[in-house]
Parts: structure tokens; C-alpha cells; sequence
């Protein structure tokens, strides 16, 4: 089973609100990240497991509140490495299953904490992973985070990087989606609706999959006099999201260059493209860090602001200009031998973001000065 043994506080920047880790190594290449809170509580999770085998990666988009993007940054990477280990090796169907028992073992969590916490059974998260194991990408995605590759194509003399989007969002907004939810409930003409100015699944959720949203999944619930009285009931005849993740598989391939994952607060400022041209262009140590500094200019720039000024707003407030944004650039260097230099052959290594930044900058900032401090 799988235990985190490394906890990175990364570094503060004038940002007190944005996390990040500049460059650290995985069995082929380098990965970075960063992550900027903007609600009252994180709700974006991630984290980056690396041994010498596999390298997985992780972008849990939480909402409704932190619960259920917490619950998957605890228990899908063990699953992952249960089910593979059972299986001997990393396929499509692991992480299905991966994905399958995360779900129900939430659900597990929200029956249990109905009778004092019934708003749990509201709570949800995308959920966005990535594999890489024997030279094959795996990405596994339900809700509106992101996997894009920038890939190398030669022009003559000088060569380029094309982006190519490597999970397919389920958001409504896109019309095929919306196509595909409606099919699914022919007798319900109001199941997709405009609301506040964007698509809905019964007026109240952009996303059709997810983990947790149990309130949207299990009719039978909605029922409950305590969840009635205290939570959201919505009536429902059957399931209207579903927890089944979309899966592709690809071998890498050389001119694969590097892969980002993003929650979709970085996409609702920077394009694909973008994105991909940013990485393409410039330094890696710190590359996470510049992707999200971009997307926040761009936000920044829709409210006629300037990022300095954004800086200055507290969390909670924040989210009116930007949503919570995390990003994980993980770099594929083919010449593996350049890699094992300082990657070892037994190390295996678990990075996980902060759960709070502004309680993690003020437990880091604290543990200093006690060391700091001199004896009197």
C-alpha cells in the first residue's frame, strides 16, 4: 500500500496564496508544480508519486467544499498501486477499478457521516490521473480538468510544439456533452438547462462525472427526511452523473516532450496552445509556477487589474476573480541515462501539495523561526 513519505512545503512567493515546487525529478525526466488558492477552503488537490516502475500523477478538482478531493488524494494512488499489483501491472482496467472503488468507498464515508454531516452527500471532485509505466501514458479523467501534450514537429531547420488535448472534458458547456446527457434521460426534457449563464445539469452542476455528488447518483437518497431537512434534495427518477472515467492509453512516443494537468481553473484563462507555447519557451525549473502566473494575468486583465492587485485579495473573496489552479508539468526525456544521475534506482517518492496554503506557508513560516531562534 502505498504511503506518503515526502512532504514538499515548496516555496512562498509574493503571492501568499500560491504554492509551488520548482523542478524535481521522476524516473523519465522532470516535474514541476504549483497551485494557487481562491476559496475559504482548498479545494483543488494533487500530487505526484515516482518510483523507478511508474510514475502517477494526480489533479483532484473538488466542489461543494474540500471533503471529496481530500478522500481521493488519500485513496486513489493506494488503490491504484493495490490493483496493479494484483494484476501485475498497469492496464486500462487497474485503473478502473482504481476509480470504481474510490467511488465506493466515498460513498461508504458519506452513509456513515449522513446522521451528523448530511451535507457531505453534496460534496464532489473531478478527478484527473495520469500513468506512465513501460514506455505507455495512461489518462484517466471524469469531470473538466485537463491532460494536454506539447509535441515536437520539425519545420525545416527549426522544429515547433503542437498541443494535442489528451482527456476529454465532461462539462456541458460542450455540446456533445449535453447531447450525451440527454440521451441518457429521453423523459426529461428540463434535465440540461441554462443558469447563470452557463449549461446545468438539473440547474445545478456543469460537470457529469464525478466522484461523490452522492445526492445526484442515488435517487433513494434525496428521500432521506435527514438529508431533506438538511441537505439539498433534488428529485430525481434515476442517476444523473455517473463516477465512469473516460481512459485513453498511447505509447510515448519521441517526440512526445511533455505533458501538463491542470485543473480547470487554468483553462478558463489559458488555451491549449497557450499553455503548451509557455512550456515550450521557456526554463523548466519553476515552469508550473509561470503557467499559473499567466493564467492569473489574464484573470487579472478581465477585471481591468493588475496581478499585484489580486495578490492582495484573502482567500474566500479571491474566488469572485479566479477559481482555485493547480498545475503539474511532467517533462519526458527519451534518454532515460540522463535521468538516472538523479533519479536512484530504489527511490520512490510521493509529493503532494498542501490541503490549507495559507496554513501550510504559516506552519512552515513557524517551524523557522523555531529553528531560528537562539537560546537565551
Amino acid at each position: 500500500m502505498l504511503r506518503s513519505c515526502c512532504r514538499c512545503l515548496g516555496r512562498r512567493t509574493g503571492d501568499g496564496l500560491l504554492w509551488h515546487m520548482d523542478l524535481k525529478p521522476h524516473a523519465s525526466g522532470d516535474f514541476s508544480i504549483a497551485v494557487v488558492q481562491a476559496n475559504s477552503s482548498l479545494e483543488d488537490q494533487s500530487q505526484v508519486f515516482t518510483s523507478p516502475s511508474a510514475t502517477y500523477i494526480g489533479v483532484y478538482d473538488g466542489h461543494g467544499g474540500p471533503e471529496a478531493s481530500r478522500f481521493v488524494n488519500r485513496h486513489l494512488f493506494p488503490f491504484l498501486h493495490k490493483f496493479a499489483t494484483e494484476q501485475g501491472g498497469l492496464s486500462a482496467n487497474v485503473i478502473k477499478k482504481a476509480f470504481n472503488a474510490t467511488e465506493e468507498e466515498f460513498l461508504h464515508l458519506v452513509k456513515r457521516s449522513l446522521p451528523v454531516q448530511p451535507q457531505i452527500a453534496s460534496v464532489g471532485s473531478c478527478c484527473l490521473v495520469g500513468a506512465i509505466s513501460n514506455d505507455v501514458l495512461y489518462v484517466a479523467n471524469l469531470g473538466d480538468s485537463r491532460a494536454v501534450l506539447g509535441r515536437k514537429v520539425s519545420e525545416g531547420q527549426k522544429s515547433k510544439v503542437v498541443a494535442e488535448r489528451l482527456s476529454k472534458d465532461h462539462n456541458v458547456a460542450c455540446e456533445e456533452v449535453r447531447k450525451e446527457v440527454e440521451a441518457l434521460h429521453p423523459d426529461d426534457s428540463a434535465i440540461v438547462v441554462p443558469c447563470r449563464g452557463v449549461w446545468r445539469i438539473k440547474g445545478i452542476i456543469q460537470v457529469s462525472r464525478s466522484i461523490g455528488d452522492v445526492y445526484l447518483k442515488k435517487p433513494e437518497l434525496n428521500r432521506d427526511p435527514l438529508f431533506q431537512q438538511f441537505g439539498n434534495p433534488v428529485p430525481l427518477r434515476r442517476p444523473v452523473l455517473t463516477a465512469e472515467p473516460s481512459i485513453l492509453s498511447r505509447k510515448l512516443r519521441p517526440e512526445d516532450s511533455f505533458l501538463i494537468f491542470a485543473s480547470d481553473g487554468l483553462w478558463e484563462h489559458l488555451s491549449d496552445d497557450t499553455a503548451v507555447e509557455i512550456v515550450f519557451k521557456n526554463p523548466r525549473a519553476g515552469i508550473a509556477k509561470r503557467l499559473v502566473g499567466a493564467a492569473l494575468q489574464e484573470a487579472a486583465k478581465k477585471r481591468e487589474m493588475r496581478y499585484n492587485d489580486i495578490k492582495k485579495i484573502e482567500k474566500g473573496i479571491r474566488r469572485h476573480f479566479h477559481d482555485d489552479i493547480t498545475v503539474i508539468v511532467i517533462y519526458l526525456d527519451h534518454q532515460k541515462g540522463s535521468v538516472t544521475g538523479r533519479f536512484k534506482h530504489n527511490a520512490v517518492g510521493y509529493t503532494t501539495a498542501p490541503v490549507d496554503i495559507f496554513s501550510k506557508v504559516n506552519e512552515a513560516m513557524e517551524e523557522q523561526l523555531h529553528h531560528t531562534r537562539k537560546p537565551n
